[in-house]
């Protein structure tokens, strides 16, 4: 039978701690059921969302003094792509593992987990960066993104699903009772359409469910703009992830999908509480009471156009709107404080 969240809480994934213990054991005291490894980029550059994920990917390069990702042509790399595609094929994935020094905050969360493992714990969330926005992320020395470079492109796709893979079977086997959830995070899906990415409908998906294949467990795709939602309902993913403070109006004009994805088990996790984006002074002027008022509401605005309240309550988690890793660490700890509170709030009201 397919998961009901019926309102359980998590977040995104980023944190700004300094400190990976800190962060996890807030973690697990916050988020009971549904907790997360925090990424931390304050730490270093190489735990920002582009440069944890590059471990393996060939033709790629980092300037450590300068703080910039980039790749070189094919032709250069010929022999390094040929080994990769190797590794791809015996599908090696302890050849794509996170280090420690990319993702401390994983690693740190593995080793808490064993001597703190919480009894309510129903899911264990782990989170990618998806390869539209890490493609359009990477270039070269003349600007030009790595996501239209046919097989550097290609391997960097197939780079990612093995690290989702090899990530969600380290969860898997580290609270083997619980189920995982892998997000692929696509912020720069909001710049779909535009000039700024011009690759075409069958090609991001395409992009997309070379990750999204890889997983076994529950996988999900997370956007804090807005975007073309119909294109994330036709992938394969069971989660929809988005910022429900601001763009809900937009998800609203693609009812027909969003119920044929609630019809097969879908899940909408709500980031219905503000954080960065675009002042994270705003969660100041927020609580429980108004948070749920305005979710209320948006959900209202969904039940209108023709779906089913009761589905739709029972298919919801309620997140923040994006990461929280830079901002404050007193705002982030409060936005994720409230974002669990809202939870408890809302499943006591529909669920109790």
């Amino acid at each position: 039978m397919p998961f009901k969240p019926r309102g359980l809480a998590t977040a995104i994934g980023s944190m700004p701690h300094l400190d990976p213990s800190t962060a996890c054991r807030f973690i697990l005291r916050t988020f009971e059921e549904i907790p997360f490894w925090p990424q931390l980029p304050q730490i270093s550059f190489v735990e920002n969302m582009y440069a944890q994920w590059i471990g393996g990917m060939p033709g790629i390069k980092i300037d450590f003094q300068k703080g910039k990702i980039f790749f070189e042509d094919v032709l250069k790399v010929d022999e390094e792509v040929e080994k990769f595609y190797e590794k791809y094929l015996a599908a090696d994935l302890d050849a794509f593992a996170l280090t420690e020094k990319s993702a401390s905050g994983f690693h740190k969360m593995l080793n808490t987990l064993k001597d703190n493992l919480p009894p309510k714990l129903k899911i264990l969330k782990g989170q990618i960066t998806g390869p539209i926005s890490l493609g359009l992320a990477i270039t070269d020395e003349n600007k030009n993104p790595l996501v239209y470079q046919e097989i550097l492109a290609d391997a960097m796709a197939k780079t990612l699903s093995l690290k989702a893979r090899w990530q969600e079977k380290i969860l898997q086997e580290a609270v083997p009772q619980a189920e995982t959830l892998i997000f692929i995070d696509e912020p720069t899906l909001m710049c779909y359409g535009s000039a700024y990415l011009s690759l075409e409908r069958d090609q991001v998906i395409s992009l997309l469910n070379e990750v999204i294949s890889s997983l076994e467990g529950l996988k999900g795709a997370h956007c804090c703009g807005n975007t073309d939602w119909g294109l994330l309902l036709d992938t394969s993913v069971d989660v929809i992830s988005f910022d429900a403070y601001d763009y809900t109006e937009n998800l609203a004009l693609y009812t027909q999908k969003l119920k044929k994805f609630l019809d097969r088990g879908g899940i909408l996790a709500w980031g219905i509480v503000p954080t960065s984006l675009p002042d994270p002074s705003i969660i100041d002027r927020e609580d429980v009471a108004s948070l749920l008022k305005k979710l209320e509401e948006k959900m209202a605005l969904l039940v209108a156009d023709g779906l089913d309240k009761e589905q739709l309550l029972e298919s919801s988690l309620i997140t923040p709107n994006c990461g929280t890793g830079s901002m404050s660490v007193a705002q982030a700890e409060k936005t994720l404080g409230l974002t669990q509170a809202l939870s408890e709030k809302f499943r006591s009201k529909y669920f109790s």
